[in-house]
């Protein structure tokens, strides 16, 4: 049975900024953010202005985010309570779970749709309900980070649901994400627009 983790400041100390138990090292968070900046803005063909981050944590996307692009504007969405207190005024963070986001008064459409670290906390029946309210608001890039259980993974994995390649491969086929970079996907509006190649075909 999956131990569900309490998000308060011990639990982000200690895999977000202890280096012996940390996922990414600061830098290593550095090239992401770019990375996925540049896969968006390269379908986007612009700069990158609304950003929506479900599973937001602390909200430290925003923090680099507005290092790279002072006017984007972000919103951040996670259940730790901590996280909404400390950050939430300074970082518009807002207290939710990935599977009531239709409770949230969101935008139309976003440039750049983020689940980092977060789909492998979250249970199937709340994947389905995020994906269902996320991907009509794709207007460009979707960075969803989602692992298989059978490889070599780092962080709480005690709280982790275990799933197949295979699952999420039906799960966001049916959404209809198109694989476009790591970890980066379109929805329908760019669909057409993702050659065979830039989806990993060999």
């Amino acid at each position: 049975m999956t131990s569900r983790p309490v998000y308060d400041r011990r639990y982000f100390d200690k895999w977000y900024r202890d280096p012996r138990h940390r996922v990414n090292s600061p830098a290593e968070f550095r090239r992401k953010v770019a990375m996925v900046l540049a896969v968006a803005e390269y379908y986007l063909q612009r700069p990158v202005r609304t950003v929506l981050d479900v599973g937001c944590g602390e909200g430290n996307w925003q923090v680099e985010l507005r290092r790279l692009r002072p006017g984007v504007r972000y919103l951040g969405i996670d259940p730790s309570r901590y996280a909404i207190v400390r950050f939430g005024r300074r970082r518009n963070l807002r207290l939710g779970n990935f599977g009531d986001l239709s409770a949230q008064p969101l935008a139309a459409a976003y440039d750049l749709v983020l689940g980092s670290n977060a789909l492998y906390y979250v249970d199937d029946a709340q994947l389905e309900a995020g994906l269902r309210e996320l991907v009509p608001r794709l207007a460009g890039v979707a960075f969803l980070e989602a692992y298989a259980s059978d490889e070599e993974l780092e962080g709480d994995t005690g709280a982790m649901f275990p799933r197949s390649a295979a699952f999420y491969r039906r799960l966001f086929r049916r959404h209809r994400l198109r694989s476009c970079g790591p970890h980066c996907y379109v929805g329908p509006v760019f669909e057409s627009g993702v050659t065979d190649f830039e989806r990993g075909g060999v």
